[in-house]
């Protein structure tokens, strides 16, 4: 039999591991052609989550727990659960029901007819605010610009990947990580499917908005040079405009005089020149930012305890 593995991180999921839990059995009921093993990523939560992981694992040894000694957000228990998988395929979502683990047979589908990415496309999002749905759409759109494509627009972090895929994943020992790019970075046969996604089933989300943009910043700059080569681009059309102007006013103070020079015009163009100075010296800052998080080596997470 194949075995299929599921990495779930859960932080602060009490109100929903144990139905998640039911409906994956019944899931596995379903498939019952293929093995299966959930590992639960007990990432750091501050309510009963853990006490309840416990609970499924004494009632169904199928599924095992990870906790990490503190939180390292999405990505670090992404990491963390793929670095534990040993099995044909692995699943990957979230703890929130808003991976509804009916759709893993349809995943499991296209990973028989021989793809090795299978990843969800969200389509629309039930009850997600609109201020995320403004941020996703704006990161979808600026992150698929910046990497040309390499970052598919509205792809899902809940995906099925083959062996191969998530072997050649956990290889990437960076520290800043976005591991929904990392998949894509790899490549492979890939598929996006469809998907609408529900909300919540119970407990109140995690992914706050400046963490989201975070986590966004780091996936772009972590995928992407044009942010750098903009600086350069940036600086010389600021160059030309600066010799053509000098031009101009050259050309004018010979034929006319010079001109009453305004005060509001010479502060907003100081304010400007500065404010761009500013942007540029913060993007450079962003990369110097990422270069010595991977300078200090330091591991994506710590293991606790494994159940």
């Amino acid at each position: 039999m194949k075995k299929i593995a599921i990495v779930i991180p859960a932080y602060n999921e009490e109100a929903c591991v144990e139905e998640l839990a039911r409906r994956l059995k019944a899931v596995f009921d379903l498939e019952s052609k293929y093995k299966w093993e959930v590992i639960f990523v007990e990432n750091g939560s501050i309510d009963a989550t853990f006490v309840r992981l416990l609970a499924i694992n004494q009632s169904d040894k199928r599924f095992r727990v990870l906790q990490l000694s503190r939180n390292f957000r999405m990505d670090g228990g992404l990491t963390a659960g793929l670095n534990f998988v040993d099995a044909d395929a692995c699943v990957i979502m979230t703890a929130d029901l808003q991976d509804p683990p009916e759709w893993i047979p349809e995943y499991l589908r296209k990973w028989e007819e021989g793809f090795e990415n299978i990843y969800g496309v969200v389509e629309k999002r039930v009850g997600t605010p609109i201020l995320r749905r403004i941020n996703s759409r704006l990161f979808y759109k600026l992150a698929g610009w910046l990497s040309e494509g390499l970052i598919p627009k509205n792809a899902s972090d809940f995906r099925l990947v083959d062996r191969k895929v998530y072997e050649a994943v956990r290889e990437m020992n960076e520290r800043n990580r976005f591991v929904r790019g990392l998949f894509a970075w790899v490549g492979f046969k890939s598929i996006g499917i469809p998907l609408v996604r529900p909300p919540r089933f119970g407990g109140v989300s995690n992914a706050h908005s400046l963490q989201v943009i975070d986590l966004a910043i780091k996936g772009i700059f972590g995928h992407s040079y044009k942010p750098l080569r903009l600086i350069s681009i940036i600086g010389l059309f600021l160059s030309l405009i600066s010799f053509a102007s000098i031009a101009v006013i050259s050309f004018l103070a010979l034929t006319s005089g010079v001109p009453f020079a305004g005060f509001g015009t010479i502060v907003s163009l100081i304010l400007g020149g500065i404010g761009i100075q500013a942007l540029m010296l913060g993007i450079i800052g962003e990369y110097l930012a990422l270069v010595y998080e991977e300078s200090k080596h330091r591991p994506n997470y710590i293991v606790r305890e494994f159940i």
